[in-house]
């Protein structure tokens, strides 16, 4: 990387609509506007607030969101149609992103239209909606098995009538990063649309392609909390922030020591639970147990830390168990003015790591130091005889 980071990318949020869509999760309206609010405050660009064509319920939440946000965009999830747009409009939002299927297999199934016919279907509802004063992306479903040239097709006609940004979705996560930089590189040479690129997780590459994508030229990523969504998920939207900077040359507008939060927030609406080891937000993410290890950081934090703590808002931790070497045992003692060395550091890991393996778990630091303090009284009552 150049080290030069000056190209600024938006993050658009879809946490309350394609995360909502994970298998069970349910927000409720206070859940919604508490996310959305969260997500302002972190700096999102923009918030994909549901799919009006749900229902009342959902127009009212959308159109609570759009009421009371400030900042960031708060866009509606249409499909294909008028009657979507209407009730977009009755939510109160001024940005929509009307949804097309791109691949000749979806326009078959879903539409019963060829790529021709999308593209006048697009023209008629798009016109539609610019005509009663939205705002319109397109988004492009199945991109990633679409032909170019009907992309291209469709993406001129939308561009034609003013449209803003097209949204490249790889919908299986069938893509990889090496496909996508080339996808995402001949779409740029077809259109002068703003490129979206929207990742699914199936193959475990959502975060990968979604970097690949931007260094390809693709000017935003749509990402979700937790990478929350159906089947495997989304490009989670922590790791894109975090990564930018760091393998794309790229930054975006998030305060980033708000993410632990805006993570914490979702996972409880969601009534899910953050793995501990979750790249960025997890709760061992900055935790040391290696004996190796925690003596590098204990002599310089930069031996083993690519990622700066603080820049999350947190900080690292050091814990006690059967990894664990003479480095970090008098460490824990030095911290409450225990000084050991020799024999007695010595007895106190030994013990350590029988506890650890009887009791297949950390050592909590206060029996460290309950350990050394009886080391050091053995050794000092043997030396006295």
């Amino acid at each position: 990387m150049s080290g030069l980071v000056s190209h600024r990318i938006q993050i658009n949020d879809t946490t309350l609509r394609d995360g909502e869509q994970a298998p069970g999760v349910v927000f409720t309206l206070p859940e919604k506007l508490a996310i959305a609010r969260e997500l302002a405050l972190a700096g999102v660009d923009e918030i994909e607030a549901g799919a009006p064509a749900m229902g009342e319920e959902e127009i009212e939440a959308i159109g609570a969101i759009a009421r009371e946000i400030r900042g960031p965009r708060v866009t509606a999830w249409c499909r294909l149609s008028e009657s979507d747009v209407d009730a977009a409009l009755r939510a109160g939002v001024r940005h929509v992103n009307i949804s097309a299927p791109m691949s000749r297999l979806q326009m078959r199934v879903k539409l019963k239209a060829d790529p021709g016919e999308v593209a006048a279907r697009a023209t008629r509802v798009i016109g539609y909606a610019r005509e009663k004063g939205l705002e319109v992306a397109l988004g492009g479903e199945d991109s990633s098995r679409a032909d170019l040239r009907d992309i291209a097709l469709i993406a001129g006609a939308a561009r034609k009538l003013g449209a803003f940004r097209f949204r490249f979705a790889d919908t299986l996560g069938l893509l990889d990063p090496f496909a996508t930089y080339e996808y995402i590189r001949q779409l740029r040479e077809a259109t002068d649309l703003p490129i979206e690129f929207h990742g699914h997780n199936d193959l475990g590459l959502a975060t990968a392609n979604t970097l690949a994508a931007i260094r390809a030229g693709a000017s935003a990523a749509s990402v979700t909390v937790l990478g929350l969504g159906e089947r495997a998920g989304n490009a989670p939207l922590e790791e894109i922030a975090v990564a930018l900077p760091r393998t794309a040359d790229a930054r975006s507008g998030i305060d980033l020591t708000r993410l632990e939060r805006l993570a914490g927030l979702v996972a409880q609406a969601a009534r899910e639970s953050i793995p501990r080891a979750k790249p960025i937000v997890g709760a061992d993410i900055f935790t040391h147990e290696s004996g190796i290890h925690v003596a590098g950081l204990l002599s310089d934090v930069r031996t083993y830390q690519g990622i700066d703590p603080a820049t999350l808002g947190r900080q690292h931790k050091v814990v006690i168990g059967k990894h664990s070497g003479l480095a970090a045992i008098k460490a824990v003692c030095g911290a409450a003015g225990l000084d050991i060395e020799g024999q007695v550091a010595a007895a106190v890991l030994a013990r350590v790591k029988a506890i650890a393996k009887r009791t297949k778990s950390l050592v909590p630091e206060a029996r460290v130091r309950q350990l050394a303090r009886e080391e050091s009284a053995r050794r000092e009552h043997f030396d006295k005889i």
